[in-house]
């Protein structure tokens, strides 16, 4: 996978894409990861990427040229016709483990990241872009949503975890019930032991034990997401 990360604030995400996960991606070459700087394609002695909004109001707004700079130079070296654009944004969709799988299957991922009021709307004159939102609150920038979003989809990609059963277990991961608790050594830790169940070796006894912790979690801390899971089994 090809990802392109346009930014005005590179060093938000210099550090944590070569940490972790996203880090061990990068080194089995199952995704590349380009960081544009804005500032780079500005005319100005100041480099400046923002400037007032039009009509008034407070804060400020990202230009539209530099974007659009970037924009044309990666699509000199790849084709916009496999690119698939993501601006994280509270107007988005909601960013679910559906939406990191569906993106996990793209070849080419084009990130613009926002920042104080947003990028001039005109970029959406020239470009489709998918708007993405990672819950309804504000963060302060596009480059911490764009981690978040590369992240859940890197795990994702083959040859990156070791196990991919480990992923596609975890919460969410059939968009309904969320996860079991997980234990490991010791057996005992002051007195609180690993459940019996998990030592028995009965590998279907252990698969019905984790269907009801799941079950039980989900009703209990997601019941919006139970109600939905009892559904589906009527």
């Amino acid at each position: 996978m090809q990802i392109d990360i346009i930014t005005g604030f590179p060093k938000i995400l210099q550090a944590p894409l070569d940490e972790s996960i996203i880090k061990m991606g990068r080194r089995k070459q199952a995704v590349k990861i380009n960081i544009h700087d804005l500032r780079d394609f500005t005319t100005d002695k100041h480099r400046t990427i923002d400037d007032y909004p039009y009509g008034g109001g407070p804060g400020m707004v990202l230009k539209i040229e530099p974007f659009y700079k970037v924009l044309q130079q990666v699509f000199t070296e790849h084709d916009v016709r496999k690119a698939h654009i993501v601006m994280p944004s509270p107007r988005g969709r909601k960013f679910e483990q559906s939406v990191a799988t569906e993106l996990s299957l793209k070849e080419h991922l084009v990130f613009l990241c926002g920042h104080y009021k947003g990028i001039d709307e005109r970029i959406h004159e020239f470009y489709r872009i998918d708007e993405i939102s990672l819950g309804d609150y504000v963060i302060s920038s596009g480059e911490i949503a764009t981690l978040v979003i590369i992240d859940a989809i890197v795990r994702l990609l083959p040859g990156v975890i070791k196990d991919i059963n480990s992923a596609w277990t975890d919460s969410f991961s059939d968009e309904l019930l969320l996860d079991v608790p997980y234990y490991t050594r010791p057996e005992e830790f002051m007195g609180k032991r690993v459940p019996d169940v998990l030592l028995s070796g009965n590998h279907q006894k252990i698969a019905e034990w984790r269907q009801k912790m799941r079950e039980k979690i989900t009703k209990r801390r997601r019941p919006d997401l139970y109600e939905k899971y009892l559904e589906t089994i009527k």
